[in-house]
């Protein structure tokens, strides 16, 4: 207890403190705490007016053998090898080898042809094509990811269901689309796509830690992929590296990824033009590759940004580019889902010399130390009394207790997993996860009664809850939702872009009778009414409750989304 009082001075006088520091330190500072909370182990650079300010790496590349991140450590880079795809695609466009209206069809010819008559290549870019993304695959992960696909194999196997939706109508993240357009990379170039980019964009720019990442190759100074639990870390799941292909096979070193920036803001591998092409967002800000959005700093108003994230198995990535002051964060991390958004916020008002928060320590990992220490009542205790004495210093979201409770439920400790989840009801009582989790506890303890009177009660708070419908059928009960359908005139009232944070807003709108909710960089998702008021979303714990002001119209809503409640107010209609 004392110890954690005295981190918690600590933290508060080194926030007093931090803006006599350089930015370099304030940086350092920042990313250390990260880093000390098991929030951030990888490496980061940041550049001002295309100078490196600071480059640092941060924990292992290799827990095992004890060998220490550093600036040239290579990291798988998820979906950021999208923007490469993009940029081999945008010079076979200079090139005059492909119209970006060319039909899918005209360069797969093994490609259906009903389907491919109808998607082009700018589809396939921005992410509106209609083709179902593979990785959305029920069983993809716990089946066909850790099998060798050819890249013929991978597209008529996996790429090559009917379309969702019409092409051209709607935005919808989609892996399988760029994976295609790997496909016609290879047809057009005669080359793999790993050839084609170590040829046009590798070689050129001296990339030379910088490749398409294959499993079985020796690669020198390559970070392994970890994944974080509440008691260390565990080694990821293994992932064919053939299958993310164009859409996400890369890696490369924050070095590296400077090196890149640079070489984007000048005409070396692409015109003016085909840049601009490359760079104009098409539906929901998304363009060739890249996230384009305006962010305000200061007197800075309307700043553009491109950016783009990445995660695969045991990684996740950022590169966040801001153009008009030629500033660049990039965060690459080996310990899957980290926070990135959060330091990069933070970095951005170090830069700007703005106020920023400093990470908590995860209230799931000291509560275990005492159940291992002292037992589960002790810990139970501890939890309140903290909740109560040290709310800023731990994070107290709900996906901590939850965590907790299913790393005791996965080694068979069912009992103490119940209490800790008992306590996250508590904590949230309007979350629908919480009952879920509940609900499993019981039902592997046997006690089939105290399941499906939980799962019921996550569905009553959330009837999207698919997992609560096909748990209650194990247990030979059927749940039937009713769904609730408004007519245009009401939903219209909610239509709008509502300001979360300063990067962060969430878009609503309607098509017909339904609604969708799309946040910043993310696919638009349909949200499914409860009350009038009050929206769910399916397969995801969140929920939006718009609010009326005295006119009747409404002009904010509230986020509900890991036991966090997060207002926002309609800045446009």
């Amino acid at each position: 207890m004392k110890r954690y009082l005295i981190t918690l001075s600590i933290l508060l006088f080194t926030f007093s403190v931090a803006f006599s520091q350089s930015k370099p330190e304030k940086i350092d500072d920042l990313l250390n705490r990260y880093h000390d909370a098991r929030q951030f182990m990888g490496t980061a650079l940041v550049a001002e007016n295309g100078n490196i300010i600071y480059k640092k790496g941060f924990g292992f590349a290799n827990i095992e053998h004890e060998i220490k991140n550093e600036p040239d450590i290579k990291f798988r880079l998820g979906s950021i090898t999208k923007q490469f795809t993009s940029m081999l695609i945008m010079q076979l466009v200079q090139q005059n080898k492909v119209p970006l209206d060319g039909k899918l069809s005209e360069y797969l010819p093994y490609y259906r042809k009903d389907v491919g008559d109808k998607v082009t290549i700018h589809h396939l870019l921005t992410h509106t094509s209609g083709i179902p993304s593979y990785t959305n695959k029920p069983n993809f992960f716990a089946k066909e990811s850790k099998l060798y696909l050819s890249t013929k194999e991978l597209i008529t196997k996996l790429c090559s269901d009917d379309l969702e939706f019409e092409p051209g109508e709607k935005y919808q993240y989609n892996n399988s689309g760029y994976v295609i357009l790997g496909g016609i990379i290879e047809e057009v170039t005669g080359m793999t796509y790993e050839k084609a980019l170590r040829k046009f964009i590798l070689d050129p720019l001296q990339m030379n830690d910088t490749g398409y990442d294959y499993s079985e190759q020796i690669i020198k100074k390559r970070a392994a992929g970890y994944e974080k639990i509440v008691n260390g870390y565990k080694n990821a799941d293994y992932l064919d590296m053939a299958l993310p292909h164009a859409a996400g096979s890369m890696y490369s070193t924050v070095l590296d990824l400077y090196k890149w920036d640079r070489a984007l803001r000048t005409g070396k591998l692409l015109s003016v033009e085909n840049s601009t092409k490359m760079y104009t967002p098409f539906l929901n800000g998304y363009a060739y590759g890249w996230a384009v959005q305006k962010v305000s700093f200061n007197d800075n108003q309307n700043l553009t940004v491109y950016q783009h994230g990445g995660g695969i198995n045991g990684f996740n990535t950022l590169i966040y580019r801001v153009i008009e002051e030629d500033k660049l964060i990039i965060l690459l991390n080996n310990t899957g889902g980290a926070p990135l958004n959060d330091i990069k916020t933070g970095i951005m008002n170090i830069l700007y010399d703005k106020d920023y928060e400093l990470p908590k320590n995860s209230i799931a990992d000291y509560i275990y130390t005492i159940i291992e220490d002292n037992g589960i009542n002790e810990a139970i205790e501890t939890y309140n009394r903290l909740k109560n004495n040290e709310k800023e210093s731990f994070n107290f979201r709900e996906n901590e207790l939850n965590n907790l409770g299913y790393f005791l439920l996965n080694q068979n400790r069912t009992d103490e997993a119940i209490e800790i989840f008992k306590l996250n009801i508590e904590a949230y009582p309007k979350s629908a996860n919480t009952y879920d989790s509940m609900g499993e506890a019981y039902m592997k303890k046997g006690d089939n009664v105290s399941a499906i009177r939980f799962y019921k009660t996550s569905l009553e708070l959330n009837p999207g809850n698919s997992n609560a419908v096909l748990k209650l059928k194990e247990m030979g009960v059927e749940y039937n939702t009713e769904e609730i359908v408004f007519n245009a005139e009401i939903l219209e009232k909610y239509i709008g872009v509502y300001k979360l944070a300063p990067e962060f807003l969430l878009t609503i709108s309607r098509e017909g009778d339904k609604l969708f909710a799309q946040a910043t960089g993310q696919a638009k998702l349909e949200i499914f009414p409860k009350t009038e008021t009050e929206f769910y979303l399916k397969d995801i714990n969140a929920q939006i409750k718009f609010i009326r002001n005295e006119d009747g119209m409404t002009d904010k809503l509230i986020l509900t989304q890991n036991g966090r409640e997060m207002p926002a107010d309609k800045i446009e209609k």
